[in-house]
């Protein structure tokens, strides 16, 4: 399965990276949080939450759970929903002031990404916020590797950042989102318990949904490690690598709950089994994502959260303009795997069988039509808006949201198929309505 990409027989091959947290997974896990903590060595803790979560019963069993293990706890809620500079701003004064001996996150990926990036902005500032970020944005200046324990709680069923050591923040003044990848990001521990998903409104559910099972797709039909430059530097490697054994396993598994459970999950709130599933799946997405990468779906997703206006989604606490990260993956997401699927057809064709997409009589050759129809199937059975018209864009939007997408070389660059500008445009057009 998969042999055009790697044949783990070749000791000729080059090697890949293998690196996750300590998980624990399982309702109610989180009463678990401050012995946890101890173990890590903290006795001050800084804990990152946001407003909301502050007032939920998911924040009272962390903090006295932390308060019973005798650790001295200080709270940081001041994250927007969706993770920008100008948080992680104000989180690495709360770092730096805090004489902090280690972190625990509790929340979604904004949360999750914001503490990474305090700790790391917070113990080591730099002169301007872009240093840490590659080229051609940013200085590429090393990321130390002395950061803080970090034990991070998940709270959505999505981002999967409880597993990577990837922080994706939206830089105000660009008004898009970027990436800082680095090992020392990664948390040393994570509590995933699925209870916290019991309330959360369907389309959250959704949104964070489509954002599991995109870091699968995407993960799964990557370009090979083998297909990246050679680094002869084993502490300079990347684990945004491409699409290797490892990521394989956990994509597979990853999408094959969400073709079983999504639409169960966000359309019967009383399904915790379909919840608990998905909580899974998104832990096993980000294991998967976070040692190879995702590419074209979340590179055209910030073109779209870069210039949406007028817009707002259910469930949502939030103003205009706002789409939840994981509808502005999902809306490009169809015509997209059209397009990459010429480059990996047996990849596509096997990711569309887990997903549970109909393949009787197709063959590889039919793997992106066969994708993108289960992909729109299950878009429309979870009420994911229709495409980027469903977010309030049009064909005039097309030549600024590819502008603004190919920003992202490094996603582009681990899609299977190579993709310039005007491929960009031409999956933009494809992608206004299905």
């Amino acid at each position: 399965m998969g042999c055009q990409y790697f044949d783990p027989c070749d000791h000729g091959a080059d090697t890949f990276t293998i690196a996750i947290p300590k998980v624990t997974f399982g309702r109610g896990c989180l009463i678990e949080a401050g012995a946890r903590a101890k173990g890590l060595g903290m006795t001050r803790v800084g804990l990152f939450t946001d407003s909301a979560l502050r007032q939920s019963p998911y924040f009272v069993t962390v903090m006295e759970s932390l308060h019973a293990a005798g650790l001295d706890v200080a709270v940081f809620d001041e994250v927007t929903i969706e993770a920008d500079d100008a948080s992680v701003v104000r989180g690495a004064a709360f770092i730096a002031d805090g004489n902090f001996d280690g972190v625990v996150s509790l929340g979604g990926g904004s949360v999750m990404d914001t503490a990474k990036a305090s700790m790391l902005y917070g113990l080591h500032p730099v002169a301007d916020f872009l240093d840490y970020f590659a080229p051609p944005l940013g200085a590429g200046k090393p990321i130390p590797a002395d950061l803080l324990p970090h034990l991070a709680c998940p709270t959505t069923s999505g981002t999967g950042s409880e597993c990577t050591s990837i922080s994706v923040l939206r830089i105000n003044d660009l008004k898009t989102k970027f990436v800082l990848a680095n090992p020392a990001l990664m948390p040393q521990q994570a509590l995933i318990d699925p209870v916290c998903c019991a309330s959360l409104p369907a389309m959250v559910v959704a949104s964070t949904g489509f954002d599991l099972l995109c870091h699968a797709l995407e993960c799964y039909t990557a370009k090979a490690y083998t297909r990246w430059a050679r680094v002869d530097d084993p502490n300079k490697r990347t684990l945004i690598q491409g699409a290797n054994p490892w990521s394989d396993l956990a994509a597979r598994k990853a999408l094959e709950i969400a073709g079983e459970y999504l639409d169960r999950g966000v359309n019967d709130a009383d399904d915790t089994q379909a919840r608990d599933q998905l909580m899974w799946g998104a832990s096993l997405a980000g294991m998967a994502f976070g040692n190879s990468g995702t590419h074209l779906g979340h590179a055209l997703s910030y073109g779209v959260t870069h210039l949406m206006q007028d817009i707002t989604t259910d469930g949502y606490r939030v103003g205009s303009p706002f789409v939840p990260h994981g509808i502005s993956v999902a809306v490009s997401a169809p015509a997209i795997f059209r397009y990459t699927a010429a480059a990996a057809p047996e990849r596509h064709f096997e990711a569309a069988g887990y997903l549970r997409a109909d393949l009787q009589g197709a063959a590889s050759d039919d793997s992106g039509e066969a994708l993108a129809n289960r992909l729109i199937e299950l878009m429309r059975k979870t009420g994911v808006p229709n495409g980027l018209s469903g977010v309030g864009f049009g064909s005039a939007d097309v030549p600024a949201l590819a502008a603004s997408s190919a920003r992202q070389v490094r996603a582009i660059a681990n899609s299977p198929r190579e993709t310039n500008l005007v491929d960009i445009e031409n999956i933009y057009a494809a992608a206004i309505s299905y």
